[in-house]
């Protein structure tokens, strides 16, 4: 139980980062930043984040990756409903509202003074999008589903080959930085369909903030309830990755080698 209260905090830091950047580019209307400073400020999070908490769990951030790791064999599947229940629907979430809130405190003016005091899920002004994702106009619940497999395919397709000493020597102090490195060009790359959740804690938490404080229903509504689709679709994608980095690569190692543990987004 302490380690889930010590590290989700920590892992929550790099959410603040990210979407202190969403919301400092929209309250400014692109003045004080851009679409590549919101990437800038998710894959800096990240990796501080990762800096910051891996010397208590091993920086274990995304619930996506952990049913990676028990496809792996490297977690037990008897424990993982119990994993999921307490750290994803309880530390997970209360700390991910924590830091919601001390985002909204630290930017309710500019808030306030952005939407005319309204807060709305859409239209031009907009601001439930600060906290976590929704789909763009043309996007279809399939294709937003199919877009959040395929990026988290390919964040756990590079996690795992960066914590995989059979890929060739990174030093463990590097990997953090790769990681955010992994989180940037998926933005980049990825982002513009309906953001990049790639974690179902770090989408749902501020999405259930954002429904206590103020935009009510809207946040589960929109979209034609796009809601679902970052918790579930970036577990599929953990899958999907982990099974295509097995068939395609770790069979073909040595069985003598010894494999690190990935560093975990």
């Amino acid at each position: 139980p302490s380690l889930l209260w010590t590290d989700n905090p920590l892992h929550c830091l790099s959410d603040l980062f990210g979407c202190g950047s969403v919301a400092q580019v929209t309250t400014t209307r692109n003045q004080k930043g851009e679409y590549l400073s919101i990437n800038l400020g998710f894959a800096l999070g990240v990796t501080l984040g990762v800096y910051v908490s891996r010397g208590v769990s091993g920086a274990h951030l995304n619930p996506a990756v952990s049913l990676s790791l028990c496809a792996l064999g490297r977690h037990s599947w008897f424990k993982l409903p119990f994993y999921i229940f307490f750290q994803l629907l309880g530390a997970f979430l209360i700390w991910h509202c924590c830091y919601s809130l001390l985002l909204f405190v630290c930017c309710a003016e500019a808030i306030q003074s952005y939407s005319g005091g309204e807060l709305t899920v859409s239209g031009p002004n907009a601001t439930a999008g600060i906290f976590c994702t929704f789909p763009d106009e043309y996007l279809s619940l399939l294709g937003g589903f199919i877009d959040q497999v395929i990026g988290t395919a390919a964040l756990l397709l590079c996690i795992l080959a960066l914590g995989d000493s059979g890929q060739g020597s990174i030093p463990e102090g590097v990997q953090p930085v790769l990681v955010g490195a992994v989180v940037m060009v998926i933005g980049v790359s990825m982002g513009s369909n309906s953001g990049y959740a790639l974690n179902p804690a770090r989408d749902f938490g501020p999405r259930l903030f954002t429904y206590i404080a103020g935009w009510g229903v809207d946040v589960f509504t929109a979209g034609g309830g796009w809601w679902w689709v970052p918790l579930v679709a970036p577990c599929v994608g953990a899958l999907l990755g982990t099974l295509v980095y097995e068939l395609m690569i770790e069979v073909h190692h040595d069985p003598g080698l010894k494999h690190r543990r990935p560093v975990r987004r």
